[in-house]
């Protein structure tokens, strides 16, 4: 599947606290999506700015930081971000992606 039919689905994207390493790189790239805990993890957090800190919680990815977020995921040092297509939940940038 190409790129461009990727973005144009919406997709959403999720921390596994348990791999991370609280590096930051994620809030670096993406303030919008990402942020740093007080507990030194990384979360995701939706438009209302509130964190999402149950276990797998999602928010949307919105299309203009895509390209953010995916660099996010690449530098990850804990290879725990993932995001996924909202429509079947598969997996399209992470650790979990083909």
């Amino acid at each position: 599947m190409n790129g461009t039919t990727e973005a144009a689905e919406p997709l959403e994207v999720w921390i596994d606290q348990d791999l991370c390493t609280g590096d930051g790189i994620c809030a670096q790239y993406a303030p919008e999506v990402f942020e740093l805990d007080i507990d030194g993890l990384a979360y995701v957090k939706g438009e209302d700015d509130e964190l999402r800190q149950q276990p797998g919680e999602t928010v949307r990815v919105p299309l203009t930081l895509l390209q953010d977020v995916v660099d996010s995921v690449k530098d990850c040092p804990g290879d725990c971000i993932h995001v996924r297509r909202v429509n079947d939940r598969v997996e399209v940038f992470g650790p979990d992606a083909d």
